[in-house]
């Protein structure tokens, strides 16, 4: 996923997303565990994907925490 994809997400649609690309990573390890993955590089950019996620999550908390107090 794009950064600018993310950027567009909602904080519900974050949330989801998060829990949908922990379980494909998840079940690359598992994978990866049997027996060797094609690319292990998959593994490193899915957890570089939840990073990411994780982190516009909470800009958006922040920022929806900042609107709130005003």
């Amino acid at each position: 996923m794009k950064n600018s994809e993310i950027k567009g997400l909602s904080q519900e649609e974050l949330v989801a997303k998060i829990a949908e690309e922990k379980q494909n990573l998840v079940k690359l390890k598992f994978a990866h565990t049997i027996s060797a993955i094609e690319n292990p590089n998959r593994i490193t950019a899915a957890r570089k994907t939840i990073a990411r996620l994780n982190t516009e999550l909470s800009v958006a908390k922040k920022a929806a925490a900042a609107t709130e107090t005003k």
